[in-house]
């Protein structure tokens, strides 16, 4: 995949990403962390490109980063081809064209990416009035850099146990994005799609994103606080309402889990009816759904965190941590130490697109 090259035209001054404009350009910069996510990135552009064919001039224009030029591959195993750098966009900041947005783009095994230029890039962005945004896990870079103090962001629901715990003075929520002042943070994936039509509207208003959504064939705009995870009505194939309340209420108390006499009492209803209503729906009783709950957290905690084990098991609710080795292993086949060192040691099955091989790599 090439990027698209930047426009070599007349002014660029920056503008800020909340002013109505006229048809002088809006400059955002995208900065690729290797392995980021094609689907978060790709979605995020064309919007841009559509405004640009739907108002019929050039509003937005934009330049592709990494750390020091080049391509970058994706977790999918294409590559985009960059225009641009840290060092040349540091040096942006303080001329002309310096852009109104930065959007960092990631995907997996980015708590552990660590790049000192990047997070100083970031800081004089935050400096210099630049909109900063982490589309997906790209929220662990900008908490590094110290940009998330005292603002609501939100992360990909898979990684939320564990930035939850490792930036626990960062309130992070579960929806689909989240703006605070010049910080914008998105779920990833088509995510970044609804929160470039929100940047859209600010900028142009309705009518041009409905354009867009025209052109993209998407049938709504989606609110920023809406779940990121599928209705649980179309998740397990269930419409019975009392059964949705338990659900969320033990999706809402996992380190504390509630006894199911105290569940039921909530729901208006005998411990009996609950157990039937389990068993009818999803064929296991209520106390065995929630404690594969809690494994699943504890689950993304060992893979996403160095978190003592002992501390996990407290954290999703286990009285113990022999308690929790047991139940974990009697869920997923292995200790929860085995889960931790595959993290590390895993290999990685990647496919090659231009021959259409599967390889194995350590």
């Amino acid at each position: 995949m090439t990027a698209r090259q930047p426009y070599q035209s007349g002014s660029c001054r920056a503008r800020n990403v909340s002013e109505n404009v006229g048809h002088e350009p809006i400059i955002l910069v995208f900065y690729l962390v290797p392995h980021f996510t094609m689907l978060a990135f790709s979605s995020a552009v064309e919007v841009l490109r559509q405004a640009n064919r739907v108002l019929g001039y050039e509003a937005y224009r934009w330049r592709v980063a990494s750390e020091s030029g080049g391509a970058v591959e994706a977790i999918c195993g294409l590559s985009a081809v960059t225009n641009s750098s840290i060092l040349t966009e540091r040096r942006r900041l303080f001329e002309e064209c310096r852009p109104s947005m930065v959007v960092i783009c990631a995907d997996q095994d980015v708590e552990s990416y660590s790049s000192k230029p990047l997070e100083a890039w970031l800081r004089e962005c935050r400096h210099c009035g630049v909109a900063v945004s982490g589309v997906g896990t790209a929220t662990y870079i900008l908490a590094k850099a110290g940009l998330l103090n005292d603002k609501h962001c939100t992360i990909h629901w898979e990684n939320l146990p564990g930035f939850s715990e490792r930036y626990m003075e960062v309130p992070v929520n579960a929806v689909l994005y989240q703006v605070d002042g010049n910080i914008w943070t998105c779920a990833g994936g088509s995510a970044s799609l609804h929160m470039m039509l929100h940047l859209v509207q600010r900028h142009f208003g309705d009518e041009t994103v409905a354009g867009i959504c025209e052109q993209a064939i998407v049938e709504r705009v989606r609110a920023p606080n809406e779940r990121q995870r599928l209705p649980l009505s179309q998740k397990h194939g269930i419409l019975n309402p009392i059964m949705i309340k338990l659900i969320e209420q033990m999706e809402d108390h996992l380190a504390e889990p509630l006894s199911i006499e105290k569940l039921a009492k909530d729901v208006k209803r005998s411990r009996r009816q609950v157990e039937r209503l389990f068993r009818s729906e999803l064929g296991r009783s209520p106390l065995s759904y929630y404690r594969e709950l809690r494994l699943e957290r504890a689950r993304m905690l060992l893979t996403q965190s160095a978190i003592p084990i002992v501390d996990i098991a407290i954290a999703c609710g286990f009285i113990s941590a022999s308690h929790f080795s047991k139940s974990f292993r009697e869920t997923y086949g292995m200790a929860p130490q085995e889960i931790r060192r595959g993290r590390a040691t895993s290999k990685q099955i990647v496919l090659d697109i231009a021959t259409n091989d599967l390889e194995e790599v350590a």
